[in-house]
């Protein structure tokens, strides 16, 4: 067997051949310096240990990371709940054991920028382990849904908690899209969908409702390359089933325009169907550049709106095959939607025929909504370049940050008038289109048998 295989301290096959990671010694290096750190919370001590103990590979490991390990730090946002820092981490992250220097190796390439998230000290601490715990769950699931969870380390004015987490250059999605939209292509908007629809389908997977879906947890480093897109902040996640029947309506927390309108109305339970609605209008905002709602009040009075069916307004050279999958997203009728792994998979497809079918439907539709930009930008009187950033006006009183959304009194969700009737269409033209190509492949198939037999 190849030494590369062998842990050079046990003489055991590696139970990570790639990380160069025998479980049980490194469990043993962990438990060696355990008296040697302690963040000063038995909660968040366990925590660590057992994820340091449990962990496979290196990627599942999470330290205390003492403060001053830390340079430059600097804020670079605030939400309502909890502050952002910049930082450089001297040291980097544990990757594996040095056997002839004893001590763990560590790569800073990947992890010298970290990003600090600071909890306020006025917010409950169970929350504050609940989110790590289940940040913690997503990050080593090794399906890379979510941002990188390094460690904890503690504000040491304040006292504050704060989560290592890696650092995403190209901040989040609002931002990218208002910068950079009318240089995205529709390659890269059909990869930022299907990576976005596997995500939250990894994160169901783990039997965990997100509950917080919206362009501001949606980070990256590169929006260009669908593998770094990722979600952060788990705040408000749970795990299916906790705290069930729960007679008394419970705060809603969030982002108004992304929340579904049964979670809205207190009609239903926050579920993954909630997520799909949130995905529905996230996926409007990838495909026109604009936020939901821009130009009204985020108050009660949208709520009742959205209550009655409102959405926002699909553009008509939206591709017919987007346009029908946003509006099952967002369906009042929560059964009705699809489910993140009819997303992805039908994302995925779209994906395989850009590339592989040029007759494909989804191509056909690709071509005819360029032809429309091309015609628009040449009649534009102002003259303008791939690289303008997006330029709309927003209402003053449009809140795009999570905060908390108590109104009594909603109606109960439903669609308007014209909804059903709409996606009723759409998905009689999505059957014909594929009732075409199945008499085409039929008739090319009786051809090709008769043709040899």
């Amino acid at each position: 067997m190849s030494s590369g295989k062998i842990c050079p301290e046990c003489n055991q096959e590696y139970t990570s051949t790639f990380w160069k990671w025998y479980k049980p010694c490194n469990s043993k290096h962990f438990r060696n310096d355990f008296n040697n750190w302690t963040s000063g919370n038995d909660k968040i001590d366990k925590f660590i240990q057992d994820a340091q103990l449990n962990a496979n590979d290196g990627w599942e490991v999470i330290e205390w990371i003492p403060y001053n390990r830390f340079e430059d730090i600097k804020q670079i946002g605030k939400s309502g709940f909890e502050t952002i820092h910049y930082a450089r981490w001297i040291d980097g992250f544990i990757e594996k054991w040095d056997i002839e220097n004893q001590q763990w190796e560590r790569d800073r390439k990947y992890s010298e920028e970290v990003a600090l998230k600071k909890f306020d000290n006025f917010v409950n601490f169970n929350n504050v382990l609940n989110e790590m715990e289940i940040h913690f769950k997503t990050s080593c699931s090794g399906d890379d849904t979510s941002i990188r969870f390094y460690g904890i380390t503690q504000d040491p004015e304040t006292h504050s908690y704060m989560m290592v987490l890696e650092y995403a250059k190209d901040e989040n999605l609002r931002e990218y899209l208002k910068i950079n939209f009318n240089n995205i292509n529709w390659k890269q908007k059909l990869y930022n969908l299907q990576e976005l629809s596997l995500n939250l389908k990894n994160i169901h997977k783990l039997d965990i409702v997100y509950q917080d879906f919206h362009p501001g947890n949606i980070l990256s480093s590169d929006f260009k390359d669908p593998n770094f897109i990722m979600i952060s902040d788990f705040g408000l996640s749970k795990l299916t089933g906790a705290n069930p029947n729960n007679p008394k309506k419970k705060n809603i927390v969030g982002v108004l325009p992304y929340i579904a309108p049964e979670v809205l109305s207190g009609d239903e339970e926050y579920t993954k169907a909630a997520d799909v609605y949130s995905f529905g209008i996230i996926a409007y905002e990838i495909i026109t550049g604009f936020p939901p709602y821009p130009n009204i009040p985020h108050d009660e009075d949208l709520t009742i709106k959205i209550c009655n069916g409102l959405r926002p307004k699909i553009l008509f050279h939206t591709l017919k095959l987007i346009s029908r999958t946003i509006m099952r997203c967002w369906d009042a009728r929560v059964a009705h939607r699809p489910t993140f792994e009819e997303l992805s998979d039908e994302f995925y497809k779209y994906l395989s025929d850009y590339y592989n079918n040029k007759d494909s439907e989804i191509v056909i539709q690709i071509k005819k909504a360029e032809e429309f930009s091309e015609i628009q930008e040449s009649t534009n009187t102002t003259t303008t370049t791939t690289t303008t950033p997006l330029n709309y006006q927003t209402h003053p009183q449009t809140i795009y940050t999570s905060r908390l959304l108590n109104y009594s009194k909603l109606p109960k969700p439903k669609n308007e008038e014209n909804f059903e009737r709409e996606l009723e269409e759409l998905t009689e033209s999505f059957y014909k289109i594929n009732d075409r190509k199945n008499q085409l492949y039929c008739v090319l198939f009786i051809f090709l048998f008769l043709f040899f037999d």
